[in-house]
């Protein structure tokens, strides 16, 4: 254990600052204070309520290829039917007085408490010319009548011609696609979709993105998962062996992924952390390769405080860190922050009596969430919230869905006024005929800035931030935004997994956080 009065300032209540805090408290004697801008816990990976419906703000499937995230998640919220291990820490009287009158009502079970990760079946589908087909892309009837004989025949004769001469350079993401699956399906169900999401053409994109996003997936691996899957059957929830864009299943807790960074936040403060919300970082003071002083505003009291601290993690966007430092910022790696871009996300919910779309023999398609792919409407994702979790959704009769855009704050999307934009999604969804407008019985909007750190802009030059950034010995970055790195929610809390164990070993170098997310077993895709 490390000095009791050492402090840590953790800049960021999401998955990143809320694993950092939780590993500090509960491995080392360093006191985290975490520092929140916003009144809300989870970053993204939060849960929003409203009038009792739960909205997962992009989708979040509890699986890893780590064990050790696989493992942490388990330790907080167990899987139905087992216990948690960290029940007995939690001192809050309340939830416990909950948690006792509900295994008193229930019997000895922990399925019957709120406080369990469900096991979830997972799939995900293209929408495209108003048909679907199963994401990743298989090769059954139904893709061959869709498409068409002469355009499967089209799709495999490109594959097979960028296996026979690859290409020699990959710089673009286009370049990336059209190496892993051929020209014909790259710009049949990768070209469109992708540009929706990032707002610019493919080939503009750095082809980074693809080697961590769809790094082990291709056509071959998709064929041959298909083929494995008549004989052998992976029912376990790690699915080691299994691509994760091919898994079947995955963990989802029982009210939403906000559930479980909010049991964290608990088990933070009860162990004597702190977390201020609606506190702003505006300033860092440094002295001999370390920073010293963070400076905040605190947004209920239009005050300035300042917090000394011996650690420093930050998962705020690098564009404002690198503001924060004020002067002593060389000119070239200002300008790499000031160039910096992010792609922005807003959310639509809308509650049904039912869908438009059904499955055979079903009241409700299976799908978690499908993607858009056509060209006439901006809708890019439609997430079906009754089948994450159906305790996120108030009423068992009721169809909660959640329509997802991609944009830049300031643009027309973005600046469109909330009733106006609403109508806008409904008339969409109504356009691809996937519900009826009479059908929709509530709505709400939740707008979400900075959602995804953009890998074009100035971000071929971010090693020059990154070799700034790590000359602060007690500088920690982490999480997505933190990074600048498309990580997802493991990846996020692994990179700050590694930086206390890194304090707890003395080790100085940054270099075995920034290889996370690059390293396959650390890896997920889309």
């Amino acid at each position: 254990m490390l000095n009791l009065k050492e402090t840590a300032i953790i800049i960021g209540a999401g998955p990143a600052g809320l694993t950092a805090a939780y590993e500090l408290v509960t491995r080392t004697n360093i006191k985290p204070i975490v520092l929140e801008q916003s009144n809300k816990i989870g970053g993204i990976s939060r849960t929003e309520v409203y009038k009792g419906n739960r909205i997962d703000i992009g989708g979040h499937r509890f699986f890893s290829k780590s064990k050790v995230v696989m493992d942490w998640w388990q330790h907080i919220l167990p899987i139905q039917g087992q216990p948690s291990k960290d029940e007995k820490d939690i001192q809050d009287a309340n939830l416990q007085k909950q948690i006792a009158q509900k295994l008193s009502e229930n019997g000895p079970n922990p399925e019957k408490t709120d406080r369990v990760m469900l096991i979830r079946s997972r799939l995900s589908r293209i929408f495209f010319m108003r048909k679907f087909f199963n994401y990743p892309i298989s090769l059954n009837w139904n893709t061959i009548a869709s498409l068409g004989f002469f355009k499967i025949v089209k799709i495999g004769w490109t594959y097979m011609l960028i296996q026979i001469f690859p290409p020699k350079n990959i710089d673009s993401l286009e370049d990336f696609l059209i190496s892993r699956f051929g020209k014909e399906l790259y710009e049949t169900f990768f070209k469109d979709y992708t540009e929706k999401v990032w707002g610019v053409p493919c080939s503009k994109i750095s082809s980074e993105w693809g080697a961590q996003r769809i790094k082990g997936l291709s056509v071959t691996k998709t064929i041959l998962h298909a083929i494995k899957a008549i004989f052998v059957k992976d029912k376990s929830i790690s699915q080691e062996s299994t691509e994760t864009s091919l898994i079947e299943q995955f963990m989802y807790p029982k009210l939403g992924p906000g559930q479980l960074w909010e049991t964290v936040t608990k088990i933070i403060i009860d162990k004597g952390g702190e977390v201020v919300f609606n506190a702003k970082v505006i300033g860092l003071k440094t002295e001999n390769n370390k920073i010293t002083e963070v400076s905040y505003t605190n947004n209920t009291t239009k005050t300035k405080e300042i917090l000394n601290g011996n650690y420093v993690f930050s998962s705020m966007p690098v564009k404002h860190l690198i503001k924060s430092f004020g002067s002593i910022v060389p000119p070239n790696v200002k300008d790499v922050g000031q160039g910096l871009l992010y792609r922005d996300f807003i959310t639509v919910g809308l509650l049904l009596n039912e869908l438009k779309i059904t499955d055979k023999n079903k009241k409700l398609i299976s799908d978690n969430w499908i993607y858009i792919q056509e060209s006439d409407v901006k809708l890019g994702r439609l997430q079906i919230f009754n089948n994450w979790s159906p305790y996120l959704v108030k009423e068992d009769d009721k169809v909660w869905i959640g329509l997802e855009y991609f944009c830049n704050k300031g643009d027309d999307l973005w600046e469109m006024d909330d009733d106006k934009f609403i109508e806008f999604a409904i008339e969409e969804l109504h356009k691809i005929d996937i519900i009826h407008k009479d059908a929709v019985l509530d709505s709400t909007i939740i707008k979400v800035p900075k959602a995804y750190p953009a890998y074009f802009g100035t971000y071929d030059r971010f090693d020059e931030i990154k070799t700034f950034t790590d000359t602060f010995k007690n500088l920690f970055l982490i999480g997505r935004n933190g990074m600048h790195k498309y990580n997802n929610q493991d990846h996020s809390m692994l990179t700050a997994i590694t930086s206390v164990n890194n304090i707890l070993s003395g080790i100085t170098t940054k270099d075995n956080i920034w290889s996370i997310n690059v390293e396959k077993d650390y890896h997920e895709e889309k």
